[in-house]
């Protein structure tokens, strides 16, 4: 069964929770300050389309698609990208709230996190190469045979990333943030 295809419309501080968004495709679609937590928004296909101080937390994304989708100012928790189709996935963040989801065997490769909170969330064995965390807050979030190569940590904080169980050749890091590659050793550093 074909998707219908909607385009180029705009959504405006709707309740998605109790009117469940149709599944379709939406090509160069924007959502604004619409609400679709909790929502199953399972198979359906978003295509350059916005998403702009929307609340998806918790909501049921399973095989959908994301190809050059913009996510600004958006409360995300818990939400699972690894169970979405990763065919195409390109996705940008901007000032959103991502914390505890999961990006769980993700080919993430020049993914953008623009100030951004990234607490608990699981990048195990996802490929990050030339990804972008800039100003991101990275408490707690999961490293794990993950391809960081390239990627850029600059202005991110609050990590910890194992060298020895993660790839990192040519990842960009500052001082003093970059300790967070020592902490597995339980290290005591002074910072003058």
């Amino acid at each position: 069964m074909s998707l219908a295809i909607i385009q180029e419309q705009e959504y405006n501080k709707l309740d998605f929770t109790k009117n469940p968004l149709t599944r379709a495709e939406y090509e160069l679609c924007v959502f604004a300050s619409c609400d679709f937590s909790n929502s199953d928004l399972s198979n359906s296909k978003f295509i350059e389309c916005e998403f702009i101080d929307c609340n998806l937390s918790s909501s049921n994304i399973f095989g959908s698609s994301f190809q050059e989708v913009k996510f600004e100012d958006c409360k995300m928790l818990g939400v699972r990208f690894d169970l979405c189709d990763n065919f195409g996935l390109t996705i940008d963040f901007t000032n959103c709230q991502l914390d505890h989801s999961s990006f769980y065997q993700l080919k993430l490769i020049n993914f953008s996190f623009l100030n951004s909170k990234l607490k608990e969330v699981d990048f195990t064995e996802a490929n990050l190469t030339k990804a972008s965390f800039d100003n991101c807050d990275l408490s707690g979030a999961i490293f794990e045979r993950s391809n960081l190569e390239r990627s850029n940590f600059n202005t991110a904080f609050n990590y910890s990333i194992d060298p020895e169980s993660n790839k990192l050749k040519g990842a960009f890091f500052s001082i003093p943030a970059v300790t967070g590659l020592l902490d597995k050793y339980k290290l005591k550093i002074a910072v003058q």
